[in-house]
């Protein structure tokens, strides 16, 4: 057998551990993002959605993106199972099983808009509906044989397809079920809620950092080349990039020297080169990264004045960045690399407009179709359920304990639970 075809599969199957690893980093992140007494419930649904996304993209999700069809949708290789099938220089299993990677990442993006006050039980249908339904879709449109496809839209790893995509539902989310309790005062003033734990975010935004070399480089779908490695140089300059500049511009417009936004940044820079990384220099990945790490500060600033509760602040770092992202190949991308890689050269390199036109029209319907197909699923839910979130009381106490009968922290929730029953009592 061939030597490359070999290493190909070995690289795509060692990458797709990278993308299933930023699991990891999103209950990292998301747990550290949120209040101690919610940090089981995220960790656990985290684990069980991906099983969900898993069955589902097996079932139907695979087909309907890249099963022969039209250019709405795939119609064919539903149950996948074929271990003989060679698919762009890959073997069958081994291309399914990257692709499902990144069908559960967008899920676990989307879900960032449940945060901290929705039922488990819409978690549980609500995956089922993103993983076989809104997600394939988009894909379809960009990286199947779709329309947008047709047209040369530029989405090497997905700051459409899976960023923007999941981002527009967590909208769709947070929207409906409305503000956590206590986020938002009669006058319109907000309260900031702090997440429990810095050093998981912390650590779980390096987590992510890590798991996108096999996110944006494993998109290579091989080793023949080494493109990966340019890729790779790509990512790690624009998440830098984006890092450094939410710092800079947070303490420029707060004095503060804020963790999270500085965090959000890096996510932000890695969010927009996704799309991007194989179309642009180097020093357009820097001015990229530079860019997402200024809008996502400001991104935040937004929603927050606008009443929008966004814990896991996903609508900034993977909605807002990850448009900002998909329009700048429309900018940056050089000659040589849109026709190594698809599409045509950026408005900056002598393209024209056309490029850029099709990166808007691109971001468009798919964050139209995401969201309306999101919110009427969890409008049909909320009525049929009774509802999308969780009681006051079970709000108050923790999904933890009223969802699941157990705390992430046992032993310092009991604390804490002692302590206030000994306070006095007017």
């Amino acid at each position: 057998m061939d030597e490359i075809f070999l290493m190909n599969n070995v690289w795509i199957i060692l990458c797709f551990a990278l993308v299933l690893l930023m699991q990891g980093g999103f209950i990292l992140l998301e747990a550290g993002s949120t209040r101690m007494k919610n940090a089981g419930h995220i960790a656990g649904k985290t684990i069980f959605t991906v099983g969900i996304a898993s069955l589902v993209f097996w079932a139907v999700g695979y087909g309907f993106i890249y099963g022969e069809g039209n250019g709405f949708i795939g119609t064919s290789d539903f149950f996948f199972g074929d271990f003989t099938t060679a698919v762009d220089g890959l073997a069958g299993s081994v291309d399914f099983i990257f692709q499902l990677a990144f069908a559960a990442i967008a899920l676990t993006i989307a879900f960032g808009g449940f945060a901290e006050r929705a039922k488990l039980s819409v978690y549980i249908i609500f995956a089922v509906a993103f993983s076989a339904f809104i997600y394939p879709v988009v894909a379809h449109w960009i990286w199947g044989a779709g329309w947008l496809a047709d047209l040369g839209k530029q989405d090497f790893a997905g700051s459409t397809v899976v960023h923007l995509t999941g981002a527009m539902a967590a909208l769709a989310a947070t929207l409906i079920l409305k503000p956590r309790i206590g986020k938002f005062n009669s006058d319109g003033t907000s309260n900031n809620i702090a997440g429990h734990n810095q050093v998981y975010t912390a650590l779980g935004v390096l987590i992510l950092w890590v798991g996108w070399f096999g996110f944006n480089g494993g998109s290579t779908l091989g080793v023949d080349g080494a493109f990966f490695g340019y890729v790779a140089l790509t990512t790690q300059l624009a998440a830098a990039a984006g890092a450094v500049a939410a710092m800079l511009i947070v303490y420029a417009m707060t004095g503060k020297n804020d963790i999270p936004t500085m965090l959000n940044g890096a996510l932000a820079g890695l969010v927009a080169i996704t799309a991007s990384t194989a179309f642009v220099a180097t020093w357009a990945a820097v001015v990229i990264g530079i860019v997402a790490g200024f809008i996502v500060h400001f991104s935040m600033v937004f929603f927050e004045k606008s009443k929008i509760d966004d814990p896991i602040f996903a609508l900034s770092v993977h909605g807002v960045a990850g448009i900002w992202g998909t329009i700048s190949t429309g900018f940056f991308a050089t000659p040589a690399l849109a026709e190594m890689n698809g599409g045509l050269a950026g408005l900056f390199y002598g393209g024209g407009f056309t490029q850029l036109g099709v990166q808007t029209l691109s971001v468009t319907v798919s964050g139209l179709y995401a969201f309306t197909v999101a919110f009427i699923v969890l409008k049909v839910l909320d009525k049929v359920l009774g509802g999308l979130r969780v009681s006051e009381e079970e709000e108050l106490m923790g999904l933890d304990i009223s969802e699941h009968g157990s705390y992430g922290y046992p032993e310092n929730m009991q604390e804490q639970l002692e302590n206030e029953s000994k306070k006095p009592t007017a």
